[in-house]
């Protein structure tokens, strides 16, 4: 395939096995806002603590934070396909067993096994559609950069619809069609070969000892901390209905897919990676405070919840990216490595917030957040010059000849980062 040929041809007209995965990619990313219209009802019918309602993101995301030092590990020894169908297995198994469940603990648990399957699909599934998909590397990044704006943007709402049902439906909802994705899966996509080194565990911890990704990683992880604890906290001092808790963050989650997809690169090209992202972080910061000083008016809250799905879009999009552009080793460990510590602190801050709240009141939380995220901009300042040879250098470079013009910005780095290591 050339690299015409990749720029032309439809990234839509693909093989039954590249759109099972981009199914199971929209149900996946859904994940991410489906509990937050449900956690006040949990909270409610279960007579569960806001902190331990909280615990389904810690146990989740940590648990990620973790599995994700061990994917390429387990993917360079069983090969693309068997991981990805063996994190689809796990979801499948523990998101119905959350739905099952009759205590909050048990769902915390249950959580965790899921967040680890949740890990071994991501890990893979954007390898898997590169190796199957029609029309070239730019065709993949397209319908994967579209199933990853729609899971985010139904996630809320179906959360909110099955959820007016029963607390358990959005669990069982995710386990049905993740059941259809696996059939899937197990039919259409052909079987991966295994790369031909495999990677040691303790190769992204390794990577972390160098500077520049150190720098961003540390610097995700102050504005995961400030984004988890407005999305998993702000439901319960919202005060909504669980339909109306869905339909906020289906706005929210719009305007993650929009500025994700379509925004970031445009602003990328013409201002640069760093500038960008110390405006964006400090437009997020100001939006975590304006929550902190109005957190009982309904309105303010609604709006700037929505609001901050801009901002989300934008950060993860270029944060991710500047990560893969200044990484000095192979781009699977740079994203693992950078995986685990984002998703400590987005682990970790729903607890803390809900502690906060609690031990002094509901504005604290918000201003710690806010305090986080304006902190990852003094870190991100102090990697500047990396990052900034780092882009100079080129995202050309990383990419295979003769497929550099078929790539949008940033493509590359992002195929390298879901791909086992040569």
């Amino acid at each position: 395939m050339t690299a015409g040929a990749g720029a032309s041809a439809s990234p839509f007209r693909q093989p039954r096995g590249v759109w099972a995965v981009a199914f199971a990619c929209v149900v996946s990313f859904m994940g991410i806002g489906l509990v937050d219209p449900i956690l006040p009802a949990l909270s409610t019918q279960l007579k569960a603590s806001p902190s331990s309602v909280e615990l389904l993101f810690t146990s989740y995301l940590v648990v990620t934070a973790v599995a994700m030092l061990v994917t390429g590990w387990v993917s360079s020894r069983i090969g693309g396909k068997r991981t990805l169908v063996a994190g689809l297995v796990l979801i499948v198994a523990f998101s119905a067993l959350a739905g099952s469940s009759n205590t909050i603990a048990q769902i915390i648990g249950f959580r965790a096994g899921w967040g680890l399957g949740n890990a071994l699909f991501i890990a893979t599934s954007l390898a898997v559609i590169i190796g199957a998909a029609s029309g070239g590397f730019a065709g993949a990044i397209v319908l994967y950069e579209t199933a990853l704006g729609i899971g985010i943007a139904l996630g809320p709402l179906v959360g909110g619809e099955l959820g007016g049902i029963s607390w358990r439906g959005p669990f069982f909802g995710v386990s049905v069609l993740m059941t259809i994705s696996l059939v899937a899966t197990l039919l259409f996509v052909e079987p991966t070969p295994r790369p031909p080194r495999k990677t040691s565990i303790t190769e992204p911890l390794r990577a972390l000892r160098h500077r520049a990704l150190a720098t961003m990683s540390i610097t995700a992880l102050g504005y995961n901390w400030g984004f988890f604890t407005l999305l998993a906290f702000t439901p319960f001092p919202m005060h909504l209905g669980i339909h109306e808790l869905g339909y906020v963050f289906t706005g929210w989650g719009i305007l993650v897919a929009i500025f994700a997809v379509f925004v970031a690169p445009r602003l990328q090209a013409k201002f640069g990676t760093a500038r960008t992202l110390y405006v964006n972080l400090a437009l997020m910061s100001a939006d975590l405070l304006v929550i902190a000083v109005f957190t009982s008016s309904q309105f303010v809250l609604i709006v700037a919840v929505i609001v901050s799905g801009a901002f989300v879009g934008l950060n993860n999009t270029l944060t991710t990216q500047a990560v893969m552009l200044v990484a000095p080793v192979d781009k699977s460990v740079a994203s693992a490595a950078y995986g685990f510590v984002r998703f400590i602190g987005g682990g970790l801050a729903p607890f803390v917030a809900s502690k906060l709240a609690a031990d002094l009141n509901v504005h604290v939380p918000f201003y710690l957040g806010a305090a986080t995220v304006a902190a990852a901009i003094g870190v991100l300042a102090s990697g500047h010059s990396l990052l900034d040879r780092a882009e100079r250098r080129g995202e050309q470079a990383a990419v295979p000849a003769g497929a550099q013009q078929a790539l949008p910005v940033g493509a590359a780095e992002a195929v390298a980062a879901s791909t086992p290591a040569p």
